[in-house]
């Protein structure tokens, strides 16, 4: 019986010594990480996702349209489609302070390349070559997209954000060699 109030006593004085603990956590609110909350949108993530979207449908109105030697064509025609879903990217957010700048970067797609598109007899497809920092490959004798560099500088009230992504079409998300 001693033992089984000893234990009953020590158990209260650790529920006793954790109220205050629990108390202050409750009272002051806090968020372990800010971006973690569903209340916070973090803009670069979001301008992340227009360039998957945009560069799978950009791809999607290519893909084997075009031989591979009209595959200047067929990032011309990219580059074309891309333009006004930047643009709108680039202005969709300034009322509320957020500015998105996007460019092409031509070394994120080449290092991407390199290491993704090797050359060798066992490869499955054809070379792959960096267009304008658009990324195509020849499969079957057409010119297939896949993927496009860009920077993007994400400036808003809260300070400026600076990544550099390659993005790959939906379809095309598998490694290729």
């Amino acid at each position: 019986m001693r033992r089984g109030q000893l234990v009953l006593v020590a158990a209260a004085l650790v529920a006793v010594a954790l109220a205050p603990v629990v108390l202050s956590y409750l009272q002051l609110g806090y968020h372990g990480d800010v971006r973690a909350t569903a209340d916070y949108d973090d803009p670069t993530t979001d301008a992340r996702r227009v360039l998957d979207r945009a560069v799978a449908t950009a791809q999607s109105g290519v893909a084997g349209e075009y031989s591979w030697s009209r595959r200047a064509d067929a990032v011309a025609r990219v580059r074309s489609e891309l333009e006004p879903r930047l643009d709108r990217l680039r202005t969709s957010r300034v009322v509320s302070g957020t500015v998105h700048a996007v460019t092409y970067n031509g070394t994120v797609a080449e290092a991407w390349r390199t290491v993704h598109c090797p050359g060798g007899p066992d490869r499955q497809f054809g070379a792959c070559v960096v267009d304008r920092g658009v990324v195509v490959q020849a499969r079957t004798g057409r010119t297939h997209v896949v993927g496009v560099g860009f920077d993007l500088t994400t400036t808003t009230p809260r300070g400026e954000t600076n990544v550099t992504v390659f993005v790959r079409p939906v379809g095309d998300r598998h490694e290729r060699s």
